[in-house]
């Protein structure tokens, strides 16, 4: 008995103590620590490829007004304007397959996110990995499309507390089914160590659909330079892009086009053989961080750009997960942009946030046009720009307390409930642990 308690003790110290706050920053890559480590003793070394992390979000919200639309967790309840919620509350299970030199062979995630609202899968995925040069990896599953830099970087480490508005109206769960080839040096000795390419092919629904509504597939690729330490600075950056679509419910094609006094509007296309045609969903991004250094800890700049082609309804640009039916398709040319600054102040565990970001779901008509009459323009087609500002306390490596007001502006328009900005800032307070 006594035995079996000891055996017991020493294999929760080694799933949960000795990889302690060591999360997976970023949802594409491989998590090193996973294979660089060997501390696992004979008596357990059936359990030494795996790995059990996990991180929990409570917090509480104030927003402006009752029944505030809101990308900061959800839209808030008719009679409400505050709320109590577990944001994420997520177990991960990672089985490591390794080589006789310690590299990866193969991998095996699956991950759960349990809160209030339900439980959902949020990764199943198997990666194989090339194992005489360890240079290339393919991946199938259900994992996270190689695409942007904020999309991908893990919930448990971003600093706000929500990805910004055009990321999850484009890509909203961050995941998707499919297959991916990498060109992932991961020796240091490797020459080009510093770079990685992703490209795959993905249903294109993603987490909001149960199974793909058409077959046309989403190829989704990016290029990315890893962190690059020169003296106190450290440079990353990366380039995306994703072309897909998917297909016409309807003959109705609306596109914007500009009339000769140079005012947009919606113009349909009801030509026959759009039934059952791809509509284009063309991404493309950019971004750099830059990372400084010094004696109060970090100083950090973020910038990532997206511009493209977006296919959608009448009411929405968000990405459906089952096809829109008998509803005719609007095609809108977007952009968007988020900005970020960390600053470290006093010491590494005092942490000031600022973000703005921005989403323009239709670049070709003005705010003075949405809402008339014969423009077929909605609020699918407004504007939102977003200002965050907080602070983060860390108590410790696992856990956090995060303090963030944000101040979201959207265009004045013509539009019933939309003449003037929405009373729909949110305050959030939240607290997060992570193993």
């Amino acid at each position: 008995m006594k035995y079996f308690s000891l055996r017991g003790i020493l294999l929760l110290n080694i799933l949960f103590l000795q990889f302690e706050g060591k999360s997976q920053r970023y949802l594409a890559d491989l998590d090193s620590s996973l294979y660089i480590k060997d501390t696992v003793r004979p008596i357990l070394q059936r359990f030494e490829n795996l790995r059990i992390t996990g991180y929990m979000q409570p917090q509480f919200q104030v927003a402006q007004s009752d029944g505030a639309p809101s990308y900061a967790g959800g839209n808030f309840s008719q009679f409400s304007s505050s709320r109590f919620m577990l944001r994420r509350a997520r177990i991960k299970i990672d089985y490591l397959l390794a080589a006789k030199n310690h590299m990866p062979k193969a991998l095996f995630t699956f991950q759960i996110d349990a809160t209030e609202r339900g439980v959902i899968v949020r990764d199943m995925f198997i990666r194989m990995y090339e194992t005489d040069h360890n240079v290339f990896a393919f991946t199938a599953g259900f994992f996270a499309r190689p695409f942007g830099y904020e999309v991908n970087l893990g919930s448990s480490f971003r600093e706000t507390p929500e990805r910004g508005r055009m990321s999850q109206i484009l890509m909203p769960g961050e995941r998707d089914l499919g297959f991916m080839g990498s060109f992932d040096p991961l020796k240091r000795s490797n020459k080009l160590y510093h770079f990685k390419l992703d490209l795959g092919f993905f249903n294109g629904q993603g987490a909001s659909g149960t199974t793909d509504f058409d077959s046309h597939k989403d190829l989704i690729g990016r290029l990315t330079m890893k962190p690059y330490k020169l003296n106190k600075w450290e440079l990353s950056g990366g380039l995306s892009l994703l072309q897909g679509g998917w297909k016409n419910a309807t003959k109705y094609v609306y596109r914007t086009k500009k009339l000769s006094n140079g005012n947009a509007v919606f113009q349909v296309d009801s030509a026959d053989n759009n039934l059952g045609k791809s509509s284009p969903r063309h991404y493309y991004g950019a971004d750099a961080q830059a990372k400084l250094h010094h004696k109060w800890g970090e100083t950090e700049w973020r910038a990532e750009y997206w511009f493209g082609t977006q296919p959608g309804t009448f009411a929405s640009t968000t990405n459906p997960g089952v096809l829109p039916a008998a509803q005719p398709t609007y095609i809108r040319h977007f952009k968007g942009a988020f900005f970020y600054l960390l600053q470290n102040i006093i010491n590494s565990k005092h942490q000031l946030l600022l973000k703005y970001d921005w989403y323009d779901p239709n670049i070709h008509v003005t705010e003075n046009r949405i809402g008339v009459t014969g423009t077929n323009l909605t609020a699918a087609d407004i504007c939102f720009k977003t200002l965050g500002t907080g602070y983060a306390y860390y108590f410790n490596s696992q856990t956090k307390l995060i303090l963030y007001y944000e101040w979201i502006k959207n265009e004045d328009s013509q539009l019933a409930g939309y003449t003037k900005d929405l009373k729909d800032n949110v305050f959030t307070c939240r607290l997060q642990f992570r193993f």
